[in-house]
């Protein structure tokens, strides 16, 4: 059994049997069929994953690692919100007729703030002669996105306390198509006796997580999102840490979770990242892998609440 999978497991037992239902209560999200979509929820679950000892895909079933870092690069590196820029179709329910998810995800990271603090010299150390794509002069500083803002830091001190993204931007809320819930990342770098690089760990913040449909689909892809951000500053992926303020299973998941974690398990795989690419913004995803990944069936046609 994988330490991701352990997690999972007990995970979700705790959630069945210790979690509040919001059955009988006013609640939002329905289901195709126009019922309510009540769910089975924990507050504040918090996960911890070390990926120097495995990386964390369940084995109980196929996590598509190619599909989950495809989402993660067009939010992170395309800093897209049209779903045509996507490979997988995991947004179209939120999509208008224009392929838009409005302005949320990679818009929020698609926008460019005013920073006093950013100089030349340490925009050349993070990104090199290129370092105009990535920052706009203005007046005494520079205009820079979220993503590079981070690579920028981890880069130039990479000991702060304040690299973080966020994408809960309340005075866009009203013109997102769906509020994020993968909301932030906080980066935190240590320097750990016998290792010859600094670590980089993180932490994922989510305020709501459909634990069926994708818990482990988001630890995956912020996985990848730290390994490769650890090349790009080399660095050694480190711990992330995964918190979630509402973890819930919906009703009609239930019968599908106890038998998911009823399975059979197998070895965590051995994660492949091309080691040619340097660059984060060099990444697609399929430069991503997961060798000896031994799982079960996959669950077909799970129900999605909206």
């Amino acid at each position: 059994m994988s330490l991701a999978d352990q997690i999972f497991i007990e995970m979700c037992n705790d959630i069945l049997e210790n979690g509040s239902s919001t059955e009988g209560e006013e609640v939002r999200p329905h289901w195709e069929d126009g019922r309510s979509a009540y769910t089975i929820k924990r507050f504040g679950v918090c996960n911890r994953y070390d990926l120097r000892r495995e990386f964390p895909a369940v084995t109980q079933r196929k996590t598509a690692i190619k599909s989950c870092t495809d989402e993660m690069l067009w939010i992170w590196q395309k800093k897209s919100w049209h779903i045509q820029d996507m490979s997988s179709h995991v947004w179209d329910e939120w999509a208008d007729e224009n392929g838009s998810i409005g302005k949320a995800y990679g818009y929020q990271m698609s926008v460019r703030h005013f920073y006093q603090d950013v100089t030349e010299e340490k925009l050349r150390k993070a990104f090199g002669d290129h370092f105009a794509a990535h920052a706009e002069k203005a007046d005494d500083g520079y205009r820079m996105d979220q993503v590079d803002r981070v690579i920028y830091d981890l880069k130039n001190n990479p000991f702060s306390r304040r690299i973080l993204t966020n994408l809960y931007v309340h005075q866009d809320l009203s013109e997102m198509h769906l509020y994020p819930c993968a909301y932030s990342m906080t980066f935190n770098v240590t320097q750990e006796k016998g290792s010859e690089k600094l670590i980089l760990n993180a932490v994922l913040n989510q305020r709501s997580q459909d634990v069926l449909a994708a818990n482990n689909w988001n630890v995956c892809q912020y996985s990848v999102l730290l390994h490769m951000l650890a090349r790009e500053c080399d660095m050694t992926p480190g711990v992330l840490v995964h918190m979630i303020a509402d973890a819930h299973i919906y009703d009609r998941h239930v019968p599908l979770i106890k038998e998911l974690i009823s399975r059979e398990t197998h070895p965590a795989p051995d994660f492949w990242l091309n080691p040619e690419k340097k660059h984060f913004y060099e990444f697609t995803k399929d430069d991503v892998r997961l060798d000896n990944y031994v799982t079960g069936e996959q669950i077909k046609n799970i129900p999605i609440a909206v």
